[in-house]
């Protein structure tokens, strides 16, 4: 895992993959997620919220974050942070919308990874390592995933997040 990453640049592309090429390269977990959210699509581009038992994904809730998506004019709301997010972020940003609580390089970066993942209906793959407030290494990987009631619009965003502590070098 990356221990830093250079802010993005205009000559420094940003680091995020939008296909399956990442599973070559991130954690079990972050592999398994996907396969699970790939197993619930049943032949369709994306999956419903409701194809979703939370019972099923015990391994993965600390992780779970779900957007909530709306259009006309957009907006992302977190509906549901969990554990590792509010524990990264020091904060708890369940029922803000995504423009005040994101936790990112830049804002304009993580607005990016969600146009694409809702216009474009693809996977954002996302790896990251900052420096958190405890002075502690954080090395980060996200997996954004398009959800969709029917079929067609993407109305939630579901993420899991993958974070490891390390000492500073």
């Amino acid at each position: 895992m990356p221990t830093n990453r250079p802010a993005p640049s205009d000559t420094t592309p940003y680091p995020r993959l939008t296909s399956v090429d990442f599973l070559d390269r991130c954690t079990v977990h972050v592999a398994s997620f996907y396969h699970h959210w790939d197993a619930k699509r049943l032949g369709r581009r994306m999956p419903s919220r409701a194809d979703f038992d939370p019972l099923e994904m015990k391994e993965w809730l600390p992780g779970i974050i779900l957007v909530d998506v709306t259009h006309n004019p957009r907006s992302l709301t977190y509906r549901l942070v969990g554990s590792r997010s509010v524990a990264l972020r020091q904060s708890d940003v369940t029922g803000r919308r995504v423009e005040d609580g994101y936790h990112g390089p830049t804002l304009s970066e993580v607005l990016e990874n969600y146009r694409l993942v809702v216009d474009e209906q693809v996977l954002v793959y996302d790896r990251d390592g900052t420096i958190s407030r405890s002075g502690l290494m954080r090395a980060s990987e996200t997996l954004m995933l398009p959800l969709s009631s029917d079929g067609v619009t993407v109305d939630k965003v579901i993420v899991y997040l993958e974070v490891e502590e390390t000492l500073p070098r």
